[in-house]
């Protein structure tokens, strides 16, 4: 990993379906305890229409080259057990010489 790891995630995929037949995300872990760098940013922005300013937060994450993750896939912080869903990635194949690491926009999820 080329970024300085702040936090351990799981990276968890799939659904599964609840008592009242209702598709609900799943909780099973693919892979657990793989070193990441979370960075949440924050702007403010000033939206005309509505006269007022807004504060806008974007979370991004890096992981190493070659980690299976996948656009849709969750993502818990191991230290605060915040759960995000994967908007975008961006997997640059890089030369042979130097892999970079995957790039994630997150959204927090409630």
């Amino acid at each position: 990993m080329n970024a300085r790891a702040n936090t351990r995630v799981s990276i968890l995929r799939g659904s599964s379906t609840n008592v009242q037949g209702d598709e609900v995300d799943g909780t099973a872990a693919v892979h657990t305890g793989i070193p990441a760098s979370l960075i949440e940013q924050t702007r403010r922005t000033y939206l005309p229409a509505e006269g007022a300013h807004r504060v806008i937060r974007s979370v991004s994450c890096r992981l190493t080259h070659g980690t299976d993750v996948l656009k849709g896939d969750r993502i818990r912080d191991e230290m605060t057990n915040v759960v995000y869903i994967v908007e975008e990635l961006n997997d640059n194949p890089g030369s042979p010489a130097h892999l970079p690491d995957i790039v994630i926009v997150l959204s927090r999820t409630t």
